[in-house]
Protein backbone atom coordinates (compact mmCIF):
# COMPACT_ATOMS: atom_id res chain seq x y z
CA UNK A 1 0.00 0.00 0.00
CA UNK A 2 1.27 3.80 -0.56
CA UNK A 3 2.57 5.61 1.82
CA UNK A 4 4.36 8.64 2.78
CA UNK A 5 6.82 11.15 4.97
CA UNK A 6 8.40 14.26 4.15
CA UNK A 7 10.96 15.86 6.11
CA UNK A 8 12.51 19.74 6.30
CA UNK A 9 12.10 23.16 7.67
CA UNK A 10 10.59 26.25 5.35
CA UNK A 11 14.43 27.48 4.96
CA UNK A 12 16.28 24.58 6.10
CA UNK A 13 18.83 22.78 2.88
CA UNK A 14 16.06 20.80 1.35
CA UNK A 15 12.46 19.23 0.90
CA UNK A 16 12.98 15.13 1.39
CA UNK A 17 10.32 12.81 0.83
CA UNK A 18 10.20 8.82 0.90
CA UNK A 19 7.33 7.44 -0.91
CA UNK A 20 6.37 3.74 -0.87
CA UNK A 21 4.22 1.28 -2.37
CA UNK A 22 4.58 2.66 -5.55
CA UNK A 23 4.16 -0.05 -8.43
CA UNK A 24 7.19 -1.18 -10.26
CA UNK A 25 7.19 -0.04 -13.89
CA UNK A 26 5.32 3.04 -14.28
CA UNK A 27 7.10 5.33 -16.22
CA UNK A 28 7.59 8.78 -14.46
CA UNK A 29 7.19 12.19 -15.90
CA UNK A 30 9.83 14.59 -14.04
CA UNK A 31 8.81 17.56 -16.07
CA UNK A 32 4.80 16.34 -15.34
CA UNK A 33 5.91 16.55 -11.38
CA UNK A 34 7.68 19.52 -12.09
CA UNK A 35 4.78 21.42 -13.64
CA UNK A 36 2.91 20.47 -10.87
CA UNK A 37 5.54 22.38 -8.54
CA UNK A 38 5.74 25.45 -10.65
CA UNK A 39 2.18 25.65 -10.62
CA UNK A 40 2.26 25.45 -7.17
CA UNK A 41 4.56 28.39 -6.84
CA UNK A 42 2.08 30.48 -9.27
CA UNK A 43 -1.10 32.08 -8.70
CA UNK A 44 -2.31 36.16 -8.72
CA UNK A 45 -1.97 37.00 -4.87
CA UNK A 46 1.87 35.16 -4.10
CA UNK A 47 4.63 36.78 -2.41
CA UNK A 48 8.19 37.54 -3.02
CA UNK A 49 9.65 33.99 -1.80
CA UNK A 50 8.12 32.69 -5.40
CA UNK A 51 10.78 34.91 -7.24
CA UNK A 52 13.61 32.90 -5.95
CA UNK A 53 12.34 29.26 -5.24
CA UNK A 54 12.11 27.65 -8.54
CA UNK A 55 11.39 23.88 -7.37
CA UNK A 56 12.68 20.96 -9.26
CA UNK A 57 12.32 17.27 -8.10
CA UNK A 58 15.34 15.19 -7.65
CA UNK A 59 14.45 11.71 -7.58
CA UNK A 60 17.57 9.75 -5.84
CA UNK A 61 15.89 6.16 -4.74
CA UNK A 62 13.56 3.85 -6.29
CA UNK A 63 13.72 4.64 -9.75
CA UNK A 64 16.36 3.35 -12.44
CA UNK A 65 16.08 4.65 -16.50
CA UNK A 66 13.32 6.32 -15.68
CA UNK A 67 11.31 3.51 -14.80
CA UNK A 68 10.21 3.01 -10.89
CA UNK A 69 11.56 -0.29 -8.96
CA UNK A 70 8.49 -1.13 -6.59
CA UNK A 71 11.29 0.07 -3.64
CA UNK A 72 10.72 3.46 -1.91
CA UNK A 73 11.13 6.30 -3.79
CA UNK A 74 13.49 8.85 -2.30
CA UNK A 75 12.79 13.06 -3.26
CA UNK A 76 14.10 15.94 -2.58
CA UNK A 77 13.63 19.51 -3.55
CA UNK A 78 16.33 21.85 -2.61
CA UNK A 79 15.32 25.56 -0.90
CA UNK A 80 17.01 28.22 -2.91
CA UNK A 81 16.40 30.56 -0.04
CA UNK A 82 18.46 28.89 2.42
CA UNK A 83 21.81 30.74 1.14
CA UNK A 84 20.46 33.42 2.52
CA UNK A 85 19.52 31.45 6.33
CA UNK A 86 22.36 28.56 6.15
CA UNK A 87 24.24 30.22 9.65
CA UNK A 88 20.55 30.55 10.85
CA UNK A 89 19.55 27.30 9.99
CA UNK A 90 22.53 25.22 9.78
CA UNK A 91 21.97 21.91 10.77
CA UNK A 92 25.13 20.51 12.75
CA UNK A 93 26.75 23.66 14.62
CA UNK A 94 25.71 24.93 18.06
CA UNK A 95 23.85 27.51 18.49
CA UNK A 96 25.71 31.31 18.90
CA UNK A 97 24.61 34.68 19.13
CA UNK A 98 25.45 35.31 15.40
CA UNK A 99 23.58 32.28 14.17
CA UNK A 100 20.42 32.77 16.55
CA UNK A 101 19.38 36.63 15.87
CA UNK A 102 16.08 35.82 13.80
CA UNK A 103 14.79 34.45 16.91
CA UNK A 104 10.84 34.43 16.83
CA UNK A 105 9.32 35.30 20.32
CA UNK A 106 5.70 36.69 19.50
CA UNK A 107 3.48 34.24 18.19
CA UNK A 108 0.98 34.82 15.24
CA UNK A 109 -2.74 34.24 15.82
CA UNK A 110 -3.97 31.81 13.64
CA UNK A 111 -0.61 30.07 12.99
CA UNK A 112 0.79 27.18 15.03
CA UNK A 113 3.69 29.31 16.48
CA UNK A 114 2.34 29.28 20.24
CA UNK A 115 0.89 26.26 20.66
CA UNK A 116 3.68 24.34 19.38
CA UNK A 117 6.15 26.83 21.22
CA UNK A 118 4.20 24.99 24.54
CA UNK A 119 4.21 21.45 23.20
CA UNK A 120 7.84 21.19 22.43
CA UNK A 121 9.12 23.37 25.11
CA UNK A 122 10.61 25.40 22.28
CA UNK A 123 11.42 29.35 23.44
CA UNK A 124 12.25 30.60 19.81
CA UNK A 125 9.04 29.76 17.83
CA UNK A 126 11.25 29.75 14.57
CA UNK A 127 11.47 25.67 15.50
CA UNK A 128 7.41 25.86 14.96
CA UNK A 129 6.92 27.98 12.35
CA UNK A 130 9.93 26.46 9.85
CA UNK A 131 7.95 23.48 9.94
CA UNK A 132 4.53 24.27 10.06
CA UNK A 133 5.36 26.34 7.28
CA UNK A 134 3.05 25.24 4.01
CA UNK A 135 6.51 25.40 2.24
CA UNK A 136 6.57 21.53 3.33
CA UNK A 137 3.44 21.13 0.64
CA UNK A 138 5.96 21.47 -2.16
CA UNK A 139 6.95 17.77 -1.21
CA UNK A 140 3.60 16.73 -0.98
CA UNK A 141 2.93 17.89 -4.42
CA UNK A 142 5.77 16.41 -5.87
CA UNK A 143 4.82 12.82 -3.95
CA UNK A 144 0.96 13.56 -5.63
CA UNK A 145 1.92 13.98 -9.23
CA UNK A 146 3.40 11.04 -9.16
CA UNK A 147 0.16 9.14 -7.93
CA UNK A 148 -1.55 11.33 -10.34
CA UNK A 149 0.52 9.76 -12.75
CA UNK A 150 -0.38 6.59 -11.39
CA UNK A 151 -4.20 6.86 -11.01
CA UNK A 152 -3.87 8.49 -15.04
CA UNK A 153 -2.62 5.10 -15.89
CA UNK A 154 -5.95 3.25 -14.68
CA UNK A 155 -7.76 5.65 -16.32
CA UNK A 156 -8.25 7.66 -13.54
CA UNK A 157 -8.61 11.63 -13.95
CA UNK A 158 -8.65 14.55 -11.13
CA UNK A 159 -8.45 18.30 -11.00
CA UNK A 160 -8.24 20.49 -8.20
CA UNK A 161 -9.19 24.52 -9.03
CA UNK A 162 -10.54 27.57 -7.32
CA UNK A 163 -14.30 27.83 -6.45
CA UNK A 164 -13.92 30.98 -4.93
CA UNK A 165 -11.89 33.58 -3.09
CA UNK A 166 -13.22 35.78 -0.25
CA UNK A 167 -17.09 36.21 -1.18
CA UNK A 168 -16.50 35.89 -4.71
CA UNK A 169 -17.78 32.95 -6.14
CA UNK A 170 -16.36 31.44 -9.67
CA UNK A 171 -18.00 28.54 -10.82
CA UNK A 172 -21.67 28.81 -11.23
CA UNK A 173 -21.91 25.66 -13.67
CA UNK A 174 -19.73 23.08 -11.43
CA UNK A 175 -18.86 20.94 -13.96
CA UNK A 176 -17.89 17.48 -13.90
CA UNK A 177 -15.77 17.11 -16.79
CA UNK A 178 -11.82 17.19 -15.38
CA UNK A 179 -10.75 18.13 -19.22
CA UNK A 180 -13.29 20.70 -19.68
CA UNK A 181 -12.01 22.33 -16.13
CA UNK A 182 -8.73 21.60 -16.86
CA UNK A 183 -8.78 23.60 -19.96
CA UNK A 184 -10.99 26.54 -18.39
CA UNK A 185 -8.50 26.60 -15.46
CA UNK A 186 -5.38 27.40 -17.73
CA UNK A 187 -6.86 30.71 -19.21
CA UNK A 188 -6.30 32.76 -16.38
CA UNK A 189 -3.80 33.04 -13.25
CA UNK A 190 -6.40 32.05 -10.55
CA UNK A 191 -7.05 28.49 -11.63
CA UNK A 192 -10.79 29.64 -11.60
CA UNK A 193 -13.16 28.63 -14.56
CA UNK A 194 -15.41 31.68 -14.98
CA UNK A 195 -12.34 34.01 -16.81
CA UNK A 196 -15.56 37.14 -16.48
CA UNK A 197 -14.75 37.15 -13.06
CA UNK A 198 -10.47 37.60 -12.83
CA UNK A 199 -10.67 41.47 -12.73
CA UNK A 200 -12.80 41.62 -9.85
CA UNK A 201 -10.89 39.28 -7.83
CA UNK A 202 -7.64 40.62 -8.99
CA UNK A 203 -8.92 44.04 -7.69
CA UNK A 204 -10.06 42.19 -4.35
CA UNK A 205 -6.57 40.62 -3.43
CA UNK A 206 -4.81 43.85 -4.58
CA UNK A 207 -7.24 46.00 -2.50
CA UNK A 208 -6.56 43.14 0.54
CA UNK A 209 -3.11 43.46 0.07
CA UNK A 210 -2.22 47.55 0.31
CA UNK A 211 -4.87 46.80 3.56
CA UNK A 212 -2.11 44.55 4.54
CA UNK A 213 -4.59 41.71 5.47
CA UNK A 214 -5.64 38.22 3.70
CA UNK A 215 -8.24 36.35 2.37
CA UNK A 216 -8.96 32.29 2.00
CA UNK A 217 -11.22 30.69 -0.13
CA UNK A 218 -13.00 27.49 -1.62
CA UNK A 219 -11.45 24.59 -2.91
CA UNK A 220 -13.01 21.92 -5.08
CA UNK A 221 -11.36 18.45 -6.63
CA UNK A 222 -13.42 16.34 -9.22
CA UNK A 223 -12.08 12.86 -9.71
CA UNK A 224 -13.69 11.07 -12.68
CA UNK A 225 -13.77 6.91 -13.75
CA UNK A 226 -12.81 5.75 -10.03
CA UNK A 227 -14.18 2.31 -9.44
CA UNK A 228 -16.94 1.67 -6.88
CA UNK A 229 -16.26 -0.49 -4.19
CA UNK A 230 -13.11 1.87 -3.03
CA UNK A 231 -13.19 1.99 1.06
CA UNK A 232 -15.19 -0.11 3.07
CA UNK A 233 -18.59 0.41 5.35
CA UNK A 234 -17.67 -2.14 7.79
CA UNK A 235 -15.03 -0.20 10.28
CA UNK A 236 -15.19 3.98 10.97
CA UNK A 237 -11.49 3.75 9.98
CA UNK A 238 -11.64 1.79 6.89
CA UNK A 239 -14.49 4.67 5.31
CA UNK A 240 -12.66 6.53 2.17
CA UNK A 241 -14.37 9.54 2.38
CA UNK A 242 -13.02 9.63 5.79
CA UNK A 243 -9.77 9.13 4.86
CA UNK A 244 -10.41 11.78 2.51
CA UNK A 245 -11.30 14.52 5.08
CA UNK A 246 -8.37 14.11 6.90
CA UNK A 247 -5.99 14.18 4.50
CA UNK A 248 -7.12 17.71 3.12
CA UNK A 249 -7.65 18.42 6.43
CA UNK A 250 -4.27 18.03 7.50
CA UNK A 251 -3.53 20.86 4.03
CA UNK A 252 -2.19 24.40 5.79
CA UNK A 253 -5.09 26.29 6.86
CA UNK A 254 -8.14 24.39 5.64
CA UNK A 255 -11.05 24.55 8.22
CA UNK A 256 -13.50 22.60 6.55
CA UNK A 257 -14.40 19.75 3.89
CA UNK A 258 -17.41 18.86 2.17
CA UNK A 259 -18.40 15.53 0.28
CA UNK A 260 -20.62 15.86 -2.84
CA UNK A 261 -23.22 18.58 -1.50
CA UNK A 262 -21.63 18.30 2.21
CA UNK A 263 -23.43 21.13 4.17
CA UNK A 264 -26.15 21.73 1.93
CA UNK A 265 -27.60 18.53 2.23
CA UNK A 266 -28.49 18.97 5.60
CA UNK A 267 -30.73 22.02 4.61
CA UNK A 268 -32.51 19.77 2.35
CA UNK A 269 -35.24 16.71 2.12
CA UNK A 270 -34.28 13.08 1.67
CA UNK A 271 -35.92 12.72 -1.51
CA UNK A 272 -33.54 15.96 -2.56
CA UNK A 273 -30.16 14.41 -1.79
CA UNK A 274 -29.99 10.93 -2.31
CA UNK A 275 -29.00 9.74 -5.61
CA UNK A 276 -31.40 7.13 -7.60
CA UNK A 277 -30.15 4.08 -9.31
CA UNK A 278 -29.97 3.37 -12.38
CA UNK A 279 -28.34 0.38 -14.88
CA UNK A 280 -28.42 -0.36 -18.30
CA UNK A 281 -26.11 -3.04 -20.76
CA UNK A 282 -23.87 -0.89 -21.94
CA UNK A 283 -22.05 1.26 -18.81
CA UNK A 284 -23.58 -1.31 -15.83
CA UNK A 285 -24.82 0.92 -12.54
CA UNK A 286 -24.91 4.23 -11.99
CA UNK A 287 -26.42 7.48 -10.05
CA UNK A 288 -29.70 9.89 -11.61
CA UNK A 289 -27.47 12.67 -9.77
CA UNK A 290 -24.55 13.13 -7.79
CA UNK A 291 -25.60 14.86 -4.26
CA UNK A 292 -23.52 12.51 -2.41
CA UNK A 293 -20.25 13.25 -4.48
CA UNK A 294 -19.36 9.74 -4.92
CA UNK A 295 -19.69 8.20 -1.65
CA UNK A 296 -22.40 6.03 -0.10
CA UNK A 297 -21.16 4.21 3.04
CA UNK A 298 -17.91 5.22 3.21
CA UNK A 299 -17.34 3.34 -0.24
CA UNK A 300 -17.02 4.90 -3.86
CA UNK A 301 -19.61 4.33 -5.96
CA UNK A 302 -18.46 4.82 -8.90
CA UNK A 303 -19.76 8.32 -10.04
CA UNK A 304 -17.67 11.38 -10.11
CA UNK A 305 -15.99 11.99 -7.01
CA UNK A 306 -16.64 15.70 -5.66
CA UNK A 307 -14.38 17.08 -2.82
CA UNK A 308 -14.50 20.60 -1.39
CA UNK A 309 -11.82 22.68 0.97
CA UNK A 310 -12.86 25.74 3.39
CA UNK A 311 -9.12 27.49 3.51
CA UNK A 312 -9.39 29.92 5.76
CA UNK A 313 -7.38 33.36 5.36
CA UNK A 314 -3.26 33.27 5.76
CA UNK A 315 -2.64 33.99 9.56
CA UNK A 316 0.64 36.20 8.65
CA UNK A 317 -0.56 39.34 8.41
CA UNK A 318 1.50 42.57 7.11
CA UNK A 319 -0.52 44.71 9.60
CA UNK A 320 -0.38 42.31 12.63
CA UNK A 321 -2.61 41.28 15.06
CA UNK A 322 -1.90 41.85 18.92
CA UNK A 323 -0.01 39.17 20.71
CA UNK A 324 2.23 38.61 23.61
CA UNK A 325 6.36 38.32 24.18
CA UNK A 326 6.96 34.37 25.45
CA UNK A 327 9.77 36.02 26.83
CA UNK A 328 8.61 39.24 28.50
CA UNK A 329 5.06 38.47 28.50
CA UNK A 330 4.42 41.75 27.36
CA UNK A 331 2.04 42.88 24.87
CA UNK A 332 2.97 43.62 21.57
CA UNK A 333 2.00 42.90 17.56
CA UNK A 334 2.82 39.59 16.11
CA UNK A 335 5.63 38.60 14.51
CA UNK A 336 5.66 39.35 10.19
CA UNK A 337 6.97 36.85 8.28
CA UNK A 338 7.11 36.96 4.08
CA UNK A 339 4.02 35.97 3.24
CA UNK A 340 0.78 35.80 0.47
CA UNK A 341 -2.52 37.76 0.08
CA UNK A 342 -3.66 34.50 -1.13
CA UNK A 343 -2.49 31.03 -1.16
CA UNK A 344 -5.72 29.70 -2.25
CA UNK A 345 -4.51 28.98 -5.86
CA UNK A 346 -0.91 26.98 -4.62
CA UNK A 347 -3.75 25.24 -2.02
CA UNK A 348 -5.98 23.81 -4.99
CA UNK A 349 -2.86 21.87 -6.59
CA UNK A 350 -1.78 21.09 -3.25
CA UNK A 351 -5.78 19.54 -1.58
CA UNK A 352 -5.94 18.50 -5.62
CA UNK A 353 -2.29 16.27 -5.04
CA UNK A 354 -3.79 14.67 -1.06
CA UNK A 355 -7.04 13.58 -3.02
CA UNK A 356 -4.39 11.68 -5.22
CA UNK A 357 -2.44 10.10 -3.02
CA UNK A 358 -5.46 8.72 -1.11
CA UNK A 359 -7.34 7.33 -4.40
CA UNK A 360 -3.89 5.67 -5.32
CA UNK A 361 -3.41 4.66 -1.59
CA UNK A 362 -7.02 2.94 -1.70
CA UNK A 363 -5.69 1.59 -5.04
CA UNK A 364 -3.24 -0.54 -3.98
CA UNK A 365 -4.56 -1.32 -0.72
CA UNK A 366 -7.54 -2.72 -2.61
CA UNK A 367 -5.80 -4.72 -5.24
CA UNK A 368 -2.48 -5.96 -5.38
CA UNK A 369 0.19 -2.97 -6.19
CA UNK A 370 3.42 -4.35 -6.71
CA UNK A 371 3.45 -4.60 -10.78
CA UNK A 372 1.92 -1.85 -12.98
CA UNK A 373 0.76 -4.07 -15.55
CA UNK A 374 -0.73 -6.80 -12.99
CA UNK A 375 -2.63 -4.12 -11.35
CA UNK A 376 -4.04 -2.60 -14.80
CA UNK A 377 -5.33 -6.04 -15.34
CA UNK A 378 -6.60 -6.35 -12.43
CA UNK A 379 -8.62 -3.42 -11.96
CA UNK A 380 -9.77 -3.74 -15.68
CA UNK A 381 -11.32 -7.43 -14.82
CA UNK A 382 -13.07 -6.02 -11.38
CA UNK A 383 -14.37 -3.17 -13.32
CA UNK A 384 -16.22 -5.81 -15.47
CA UNK A 385 -17.02 -7.46 -12.94
CA UNK A 386 -18.65 -4.55 -11.14
CA UNK A 387 -20.76 -4.14 -14.79
CA UNK A 388 -22.32 -7.17 -14.35
CA UNK A 389 -23.20 -7.47 -11.00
Amino acid sequence: MINYVTAGESHGPQLTGILTGIPAGLTLDIDAINAGLSARQGGFGRGNRQQIEHDQVTVVGGLRHGVTLGSPLALTIQNRDHAHWSKIMDPISPATPENTLRQVTRPRPGHADLVGGMKYGHRDLRNVLERSSARETAMRVAIGQICKQLLAQLDIQLVGYVQQIGQVKTDPQASLQVADLEQAITQNDLRITDNTKVDEIHDLITATRKAGDTLGGVIRVVATNVPAGLGSYTNWDTKLDGKLAAAVMGVNAMKGVEIGDGFAAAASHGSQVMDEIDWNAEDGWSRLTNHLGGFEGGMTNGMPIIVKAAMKPIPTLYKPLQSVDIATKEVKKASVERSDTTAIVPASIVVESVVAIELAKALTETFDGSNLERLKRTIAEYRDELKHY
